[in-house]
């Protein structure tokens, strides 16, 4: 009999799981799994649980939005050997799965994990951390933070939305320079991510054309500054239109970078406050977990 040990958010999109988790243990208990399960307690606890109890399991299974996830994943990239990911989302936008085609549906994406079919993801490093498909900074990234938990469970994705109307009128450029292959840009920017994912903050198209999740190279995207209203005006029509070519926005995709500044920068890791930095080095380590996939 194999071991799975599953971690869920038990607060994550309005506690939904309460609903589905008598289901979900069902599903593993046929599939001849012996479960073992943790509830999360506080931030960081899910990378805890894994870190330090997940050696031996054969399946580690989690469900939670996208922070809960980069916990989990960030404790995986600490086992050796590294046991299967299966991921329930629960969460209020859920882009990680949105990606991968893993479904919304709680009770079919756990039926899923059981036929083990896998698929070998690349997985970023941001310094000494990791992050599963976005790192992010400038406009509007510390809505995916600061906004409440009761306020996202009671209004869904528009959360976001409105919290990140109310910083419009604050947002202030920051002066980088950023080093890859064997490219130097120095410039100033509202916004930058980089990213391994076909949607961000529940919008797809704004990491770029071409999108392989497997492909050892990361997504990058900067806004660069507007001095006027018409340009940012400009620069709101292209990312309606997901025309990310115009003269406002730096797009590539690279394996590896170097951002830095002269002032301590507040980061976003799939949607968790990533501290406050001078100097960032992002790394894609390609294929670095296997995660249960729909096999369609």
């Amino acid at each position: 009999m194999e071991k799975l040990l599953f971690v869920f958010n038990p607060t994550s999109g309005k506690a939904k799981i309460r609903d589905y988790l008598l289901d979900i243990l069902d599903s593993f208990n046929k599939s001849n799994y012996q479960v073992t399960v943790y509830t999360t307690q506080y931030q960081g606890h899910a990378r805890e649980i894994v870190k330090e109890r997940g050696k031996g399991y054969d399946l580690i299974v989690c469900s939670g939005g996208d922070g809960t996830l980069n916990e989990v994943v960030s404790g995986l990239m600490e086992l050796e050997p590294m046991p299967i990911l299966g991921y329930i989302p629960s969460g209020t936008t859920n882009d990680f799965a949105t990606s991968i085609h893993i479904p919304k549906d709680m009770v079919l994406a756990a039926k899923l994990i059981s036929k083990r079919n896998v698929f070998r993801c690349d997985i970023g490093k941001f310094n000494d951390r990791y992050f599963t498909y976005v790192a992010a900074f400038g406009a509007f990234t510390a809505v995916t933070y600061m906004t409440p938990q009761q306020t996202k469970n009671v209004l869904g994705h528009q959360a976001y939305v409105l919290e990140g109307v109310k910083q419009l009128s604050s947002i202030k450029p920051v002066h980088l320079k950023i080093e890859y292959d064997d490219v130097v840009i120095e410039d100033d920017f509202l916004y930058g991510m980089v990213s391994n994912s076909t949607s961000v903050g529940g919008f797809k198209g704004l990491t770029g054309k071409y999108v392989e999740l497997n492909d050892g190279l990361s997504e990058v995207t900067l806004i660069k500054n507007v001095k006027n209203p018409i340009g940012f005006t400009n620069i709101v029509t292209s990312l309606l239109t997901r025309k990310l070519d115009s003269e406002y926005f730096y797009s590539f995709k690279t394996n590896k970078l170097k951002i830095t500044s002269k002032q301590p920068i507040d980061w976003v890791l799939d949607g968790e406050f990533g501290g406050s930095h001078t100097e960032v080095n992002i790394e894609n380590c390609k294929e670095a977990i296997c995660i249960c996939v729909d096999d369609n």
